[in-house]
């Protein structure tokens, strides 16, 4: 909550699974669109929520699974828990509402007496949750009778069905909704309302956040039959909600282009960055650039050409020092060099590089220091990075783009690899 000093110029609130995250896109290429997107035009001054029926166990799970960004706040368990930051740090006020009149203990001995519901998990069993799959036919007659019974016993509850098989019940004040309605008014107290939310989703526990007023909304294309029903019965005239044309985080990007929330371009998306133009210095976005740059050369996406080498010692300052992860440090023209003996070396293969966290900070009236995560994949195998980049404009035009000076990578806990020789730069 406290990242941003300012107002959030966007704040995007967006469910997981089949919605930022695409199970039957093998190559993560929507998910990595909208990374590129984000880090490089809106991680500076925007905040990124992510609001999910999973646990934490399963979402910590599923980012070792995808190469996801780290979001400022996770909405966890179906609205139910709310954390902060890298540390995940929980919200102890929104925990306090919840308790109030939940009974726990009434809500597993009333459901035990229905033997078409059968338990998920242990770790999708939460304090505010207790979870269910239940056959499609069956949902709607179980979740009115158990809604009468629970009702006999004082007790109100919320009843979620979602996926075409799982059943959600929840204190009368949590769901995604409610959650994000909290995050809204803790804002508006601070005086920190952000500009803009855009609200994402794919399936019925989605469905309160597009009730949330004055929110924009994108029920990506993929979106299942329970969340369009929901939608033509209860929102169809609301212009601020719209159904993409494309699946996950693609349609996430079309929503941010359809309603004019931001840039919508990602830097994934343009094939040649020496003909992109920008108005002014951007340190996040010559970060972003200069990754997606390695990448396609050790894919061997771009030609193996004089003149690219030539463009990215252009940009690195002739005394310019990388301390590589293992402590020796290297000339950048040096590592330059080293390109040669890189390129296609991943041609053909599962490799990606995608950037986490990218926040400039201006430390002089032409200088930027930047601090990042960067991420590399191949095949099963993840390395990461923690960056510090001291980028100058002194002497260049914005053309020309920023000049990398100095280069500092320490491994992030728990994602270096055995051997340091492999990672390049």
């Amino acid at each position: 909550m406290d990242r941003l000093a300012d107002v959030a110029r966007l704040m995007i609130v967006s469910d997981l699974d089949n919605t930022m995250v695409d199970h039957h896109d093998s190559e993560n290429i929507s998910l990595l669109r909208f990374n590129a997107l984000w880090e490089a035009n809106y991680r500076h001054n925007s905040l990124l929520v992510f609001s999910t029926g999973r646990s934490p166990t399963l979402y910590k799970k599923l980012r070792k699974e995808k190469p996801m960004l780290t979001p400022d706040i996770t909405i966890m368990s179906v609205g139910t828990e709310i954390t902060y930051g890298n540390a995940m740090v929980p919200d102890d006020g929104w925990v306090e509402i919840l308790n109030r009149k939940w009974d726990r203990k009434i809500v597993t001995e009333e459901t035990s007496k229905f033997p078409e519901l059968t338990l998920q998990s242990d770790t999708e069993q939460r304090p505010h949750k207790v979870s269910f799959y239940v056959p499609k036919d069956k949902a709607q007659d179980i979740m009115k009778d158990l809604a009468v019974r629970l009702e006999g016993r004082g007790l109100d509850v919320k009843i979620i069905y979602s996926g075409g098989m799982d059943l959600d019940i929840l204190p009368p004040g949590a769901g995604k909704g409610q959650a994000l309605a909290y995050l809204l008014k803790k804002f508006k107290t601070e005086g920190k309302s952000p500009n803009n939310t855009l609200v994402c989703g794919d399936s019925g526990n989605d469905a309160e956040l597009f009730s949330i007023p004055d929110v924009h909304g994108v029920m990506v294309s993929n979106a299942m039959e329970e969340l369009l029903q929901w939608h033509a019965t209860n929102a169809k005239d609301n212009h601020k909600i719209i159904h993409a044309t494309e699946r996950c985080a693609a349609g996430i990007i079309q929503a941010i282009g359809h309603f004019n929330l931001g840039p919508s371009i990602s830097p994934r998306d343009v094939t040649d960055f020496t003909d992109s133009k920008l108005e002014n210095f951007d340190p996040a976005y010559e970060v972003v650039k200069f990754n997606l740059f390695f990448e396609r050369w050790r894919r061997a996406e771009v030609e193996k050409s004089e003149l690219y080498l030539a463009n990215m010692k252009a940009v690195c300052c002739p005394s310019g020092v990388l301390v590589h992860p293992s402590g020796i440090e290297k000339s950048l023209f040096d590592c330059v060099q080293a390109f040669r003996s890189c390129y296609g070396d991943q041609q053909g293969k599962s490799y990606r590089v995608w950037v986490d966290q990218v926040l400039p900070t201006q430390v002089g009236s032409d200088s930027w220091l930047v601090k990042y995560k960067k991420w590399e994949l191949s095949g099963e195998k993840r390395k990461c990075c923690l960056t510090t980049v001291l980028l100058t404009s002194k002497g260049v035009s914005v053309p020309e783009g920023l000049t990398w000076v100095h280069v500092h990578q320490t491994w992030l806990e728990g994602a270096g690899p055995t051997d340091d020789s492999s990672w390049f730069f």
